[in-house]
């Protein structure tokens, strides 16, 4: 793979868990290029908002809607501006605002538009892509989306600085604060203040949708609104969730690391038969949770541990038995990729091991190659998106444009003054505090960048905090964009429209009280 693929360990494993590198850019570059490619000049401003009206016809239905595309300005103490933050929102015609539920949505990287969860998953528009082979040549035509959210919330999608159009104003030091953990959460709890308040909607019951990195931004962003600015999330949607980065490290040898992945391997080689569902991979999930995990503690100098850990892990996995033996049953994801398929000189997606290419250097040992998901996916959806702006929206923006951005990735701070990079605190705390707040979390079973199963273990640690079970966990086919199949996405629809019927529900029942 070009770029995050190339980084040590750890770097690709923060890049690759969420954003990736951007598609356009195919060599290394300096510091200050990486700078340069994550700003926008400040005297670009961006355009002011495009309001729009449209009629979808839909099964069974018609959806009338109005969509505005454009940007707010956040400011300092002071009143000097500091970034632009582009959205793209939907609105359903002739609602009552105080009643109508509003979702953000956000992606993931750090550095991914929300290009993917509107274009792909819940917006009013859909770009169909192959399930099985992507093509980045593929038509850009954008059809309605039977599946879009809009029946029942309106819909903000939002770029963080550095993501689409959305670009840092401010000096250098300003930049930094947007390119980390806090000031990321600062910025979108800012941003979604004042969208509450210029456009009326502080009344409206308040959801969240993040994918991958943003679905880790999810617990954090909730927490941050309910203690800053008096604002609460009445559910949080997590699309391929990172929790605890520490689970996803493959560098610190952890044994629990490998457990994770398991499943989702064992997945892969199921999917190849047919439909997968939680019941086929009982046996998976036993082991990797249990005798998998007692004989990976137990090290690589007990030879009866390795034998047995290497016979089990290849009998799942499909995997070559005398490669798994030299691994001593630890498959990393990048094996995996490179040894599923390699009788047939393919190789699969981390995204999903269920969707696999061409390998470009069948004869290498450790072939360099791009993801037949992420990358292919890239031209697609960013000329889909940038026609959809343009043309559909009447939003026309000077500048480039990104999809994803390597820039915003590998300036990102990690630190401040957090042991590790993780968001369970936060998530315990929020449903400790709000007896009312429901999450669900939804994955793909062939994605290997954040395994399902690794959010099932962690999910599984929490509180029990009342008889009614207010977090939720449902794996569909698929990998890490699962919502780009079709079967996939129209359960997840039906799931996130019980998580809003159960929620407001309660949410009314309270209003009846007050």
């Amino acid at each position: 793979m070009t770029g995050f693929a190339r980084l040590s360990t750890i770097a690709a494993l923060c890049l690759a868990l969420n954003a990736p590198v951007s598609a356009f850019a195919q060599e290394a570059r300096t510091p200050t290029a990486q700078r340069q490619e994550s700003r926008q000049p400040e005297t670009q401003r961006l355009p002011p908002e495009s309001v729009t009206r449209h009629s979808l016809e839909l099964p069974g239905r018609t959806l009338k809607l109005t969509a505005t595309a454009g940007s707010l300005t956040l400011v300092d103490g002071e009143g000097k501006p500091q970034a632009e933050i582009g959205f793209v929102a939907y609105v359903k015609d002739d609602e009552d605002p105080a009643t109508r539920p509003i979702t953000f949505a956000v992606n993931g990287g750090p550095g991914a538009s929300s290009a993917y969860l509107n274009l792909l998953a819940f917006g009013p528009w859909r770009l169909p892509v192959g399930e099985s082979r992507i093509s980045p040549s593929a038509p850009v035509g954008l059809v309605p989306n039977a599946e879009t959210w809009l029946d029942f919330t309106d819909l903000v999608f939002i770029d963080p600085p550095g993501t689409g159009y959305s670009r840092v104003i401010g000096d250098e030091k300003v930049r930094d604060r947007f390119y980390s953990v806090n000031g990321d959460i600062d910025g979108l709890a800012a941003f979604v203040t004042r969208w509450l308040k210029e456009k009326n909607r502080l009344l409206s019951p308040k959801f969240f949708a993040g994918e991958s990195y943003g679905g880790f931004r999810g617990p954090l962003l909730a927490e941050k609104l309910q203690r800053d600015q008096g604002i609460g999330f009445s559910g949080l949607v997590l699309v391929s969730p990172v929790f605890d980065f520490d689970w996803l490290d493959q560098s610190s040898f952890a044994p629990w690391v490998d457990a994770t992945r398991l499943p989702s391997m064992a997945a892969a080689r199921l999917a190849r038969s047919g439909p997968v569902t939680r019941d086929a991979l009982r046996e998976a999930e036993a082991y990797a949770s249990g005798e998998y995990l007692v004989d990976m503690m137990k090290g690589l100098q007990d030879g009866a541990a390795v034998e047995r850990v290497s016979q089990r892990v290849a009998t799942l996995t499909g995997l070559d038995p005398a490669l798994v033996r030299r691994l001593a049953g630890r498959v990393s994801g990048n094996a995996f990729q490179r040894e599923a398929r390699r009788a047939s000189d393919e190789i699969v997606s981390a995204y999903d091991a269920d969707v696999a290419g061409y390998n470009p250097n069948p004869t290498v040992l450790f072939p360099q190659f791009e993801d037949p998901v992420l990358t292919a996916l890239t031209a697609p959806l960013t000329s889909a998106m940038l026609d959809h702006l343009t043309r559909t929206l009447n939003y026309k923006a000077e500048g480039r444009y990104n999809l994803l951005n390597e820039g915003v990735s590998r300036a990102w701070k990690w630190g401040g003054g957090r042991d590790h990079v993780e968001n369970v605190s936060e998530l315990r705390q929020s449903l400790a505090l709000d007896s009312k707040l429901r999450v669900l979390v939804v994955h793909g079973f062939t994605d290997l960048v954040t395994p399902y199963f690794a959010s099932q273990i962690l999910l599984d640690q929490l509180p029990d905090f009342g008889s009614e079970k207010r977090v939720s966990l449902r794996v569909y086919g698929g990998g890490h964009m699962f919502y780009s199949r079709d079967a996939s996405r129209q359960a997840f629809r039906s799931d996130v429209q019980r998580l809003f019927d159960e929620t407001l529900r309660v949410w009314g029942d309270g209003l009846k009280k007050d």
